[in-house]
């Protein structure tokens, strides 16, 4: 067996006695866990305070007497005030970092029955985090009061959890329940989005930092930043109410009004105060959806929220203040919006600490089935009456909506007002074959409506007597163009969509600077594409 080290406070009033025989029949627990035949201490680190030095050398004395195989190592350890905790943690981790501990040539316990709360409290948090490398030792006198000089009972405690199997299995199921629940518990099947659902997981259960959800418009961002909100509240960690803004309905001066509320008078129409949404999200979650479409003014402002807490109403001359934790989202790249000089750089780089893309349905085309049965769920939940697929309707309405023919433009939205369609018209609430054949006849005819997928598009970006110079031929290709620059995230992306082939047998290519010098040539721009 490896040498034993027991480090732990002298009891001022557990290990004080009368100096005579009697004390023999009171328990005392530094003395006591010597004496155990099942617990051999090589040496005791005993901690104690300046006034209690004769006691500490008395009860030393009757350690030798009952363990003579023990060192006791007396250490003076003085707290001005041993109740702050700020004070004794200070010192006793100056203590744990200048001890020079040997875990691979001993073994260490951790007394934690003498001592303030406090130093108890301090013990276990230093050795919880390892400063102390060792477990906690527990001891408690015997049952009856006329067995007071007995060494009582003592127990070990390994803070390591996943030693413990019943620890460990709740954990990893309240982990999973955890995830499931910002999934809304939908068994989703994408491997990288399952993986960022447990980062996103992580993050809301550990850190109070922005967090920055980007992905096209229907993604589920709305839905997933209020799911994150009710995990915290779940656990505890926020108490306030979600409040979501869509920043793209703020605009003119009545952004900075509703953002962060004005005072009565301030101009004209302002015949009350008003709060502001910024103040109504204190002590809970502030969720700026599209946060790309604010002005740079409110950005600034927003900045300073986020980092000091504290803004200034419109037309006052005193700041409010609001605790919140924010969460963004966004369609555009941030990054892009930055170069252009739509974005502020230092807002950019406060939010981008937690940044997280969320992948559009047409590239989770494994989780269109099980979002098809949360999606029949929730018509039945908010319609009352249940409609179900039979077996012919449900494998033809699947295999289009995973095939390279279902483009998913709008994304979840685009699957939700499907599954509502199909729901109210199906007979009897059964979905059939024919209901399916409708359904998927409308999707097309709705998606070839886009503005994107047409030479059309063409008319809105170029003038006519621009437009009566460029040869049909090339016409077919910047409609083309056009269409996946529309349907991409940012400049990057669709320059990879356009070259994937080509890029290939490069072995350096900057796709954004081509699809650039491409739109060049007929007088386009990046912005002026897609923006129309």
């Amino acid at each position: 067996m490896r040498p034993l080290t027991v480090i732990g406070f002298l009891g001022s009033t557990l290990d004080a006695s009368k100096f005579g025989p009697s004390r023999w029949n009171k328990w005392r627990p530094s003395v006591a866990l010597t004496m155990h035949e099942d617990l051999r201490v090589d040496r005791f680190i005993l901690l104690h305070g300046a006034p209690h030095s004769r006691l500490a050398d008395y009860v030393a004395e009757d350690i030798q007497s009952v363990s003579p195989e023990t060192r006791i190592d007396l250490r003076r350890l003085d707290f001005s005030d041993p109740w702050d905790f700020e004070e004794v943690y200070g010192k006793l981790l100056d203590f744990a970092r200048a001890e020079p501990f040997d875990p691979d040539a001993e073994d260490y316990l951790v007394h934690i029955t003498t001592g303030t709360h406090v130093a108890q409290i301090c013990l276990f948090l230093l050795t919880e985090a390892r400063y102390l490398p060792g477990r906690l030792l527990q001891t408690q006198p015997a049952k009856r009061a006329e067995d007071g000089g007995t060494p009582g009972r003592w127990t070990a405690i390994d803070l390591d959890l996943s030693r413990y199997d019943s620890i460990a299995t709740r954990f990893a199921v309240a982990a999973e329940e955890s995830t499931s629940f910002l999934k809304s518990g939908i068994a989703t099947q994408s491997v990288t989005f399952n993986r960022m659902i447990d980062e996103i997981e992580q993050v809301a259960h550990r850190s109070k930092a922005p967090i920055l959800l980007m992905g096209p418009t229907g993604a589920g961002k709305s839905q997933l930043a209020r799911r994150i909100y009710e995990l915290k509240r779940l656990k505890h960690q926020i108490a306030g109410p979600f409040v979501e803004v869509n920043c793209a309905t703020l605009k003119g001066d009545s952004a900075m009004s509703a953002l962060f509320g004005h005072r009565k008078g301030a101009f004209t129409g302002a015949v009350a105060d008003r709060p502001g949404l910024l103040r109504a999200a204190d002590g809970g979650m502030l969720f700026l959806d599209e946060i790309g479409e604010l002005g740079i003014d409110e950005q600034a402002m927003i900045l300073r929220a986020i980092e000091d807490k504290r803004f200034l109403p419109v037309g006052s001359d005193k700041e409010a203040a609001s605790e919140f934790q924010l969460i963004a989202g966004t369609n555009r790249d941030l990054g892009e919006a930055v170069a252009a000089g739509t974005f502020r750089d230092d807002l950019y780089a406060r939010l981008n600490l937690w940044t997280f893309q969320l992948p559009g349905l047409a590239e989770r085309r494994e989780d269109i089935e099980p979002n098809l049965d949360y999606e029949l769920d929730r018509f039945a939940e908010r319609e009352g009456d249940r409609a179900s697929f039979n077996r012919e309707a449900r494998q033809r309405y699947l295999a289009f909506a995973t095939s390279p023919d279902a483009t998913w433009p709008g994304n979840f939205r685009d699957l939700a007002a499907s599954v509502t369609r199909m729901a109210t018209l199906s007979p009897k609430g059964r979905i059939d074959i024919g209901c399916v054949e409708a359904e998927i006849g409308r999707l097309k005819r709705l998606w070839s409506g886009q503005r994107d997928d047409g030479a059309d598009s063409l008319t809105e970006v170029l003038a006519p007597e621009a437009l009566a110079e460029i040869d049909p031929f090339d016409r077919v290709q910047l409609a083309e163009t056009i269409r996946i620059c529309r349907r991409s995230r940012s400049l990057s992306e669709a320059g990879r969509t356009l070259f994937t082939a080509s890029r290939t047998r490069r072995t350096s290519a900057n796709d954004a600077d081509r699809l650039r010098k491409y739109l060049a040539r007929f007088g386009l721009d990046w912005p002026g594409v897609t923006s129309v």
